[in-house]
């Protein structure tokens, strides 16, 4: 499981112009079971993700893809951790 947090580079301005396609590949994602849960950071400085991948290296690959790292928008930092406690509702990303 892997937090990534996004720093915004640029001014919201030039976020902005890239908003729908970064939306867009957030929502490729979330149907491939990637991303479990985004949104902007606040104030908005950035954004959240949280994602499942196979490796750091896998999800490096598919960040790259973000028209917001692909255009050199935000950094990107990822802290990977293992769940051992969650709510019922999260019971499914426990680790074994």
């Amino acid at each position: 499981m892997f937090i990534v947090i996004l720093t915004y580079k640029v001014p919201l301005e030039t976020v902005d112009q890239h908003l729908p396609e970064h939306l867009d590949f957030l929502k490729r994602h979330y149907e491939l079971g990637t991303f479990l849960a985004s949104g902007p950071r606040e104030p908005r400085s950035g954004g959240i993700l949280l994602a499942q991948a196979a490796s750091r290296e896998a999800l490096l690959e598919q960040l790259a893809l973000d028209p917001f790292s692909r255009h050199n928008l935000a950094d990107y930092e990822i802290i990977e951790f293992i769940p051992r406690m969650t709510c019922p509702e999260l019971a499914f990303l426990n680790a074994s």
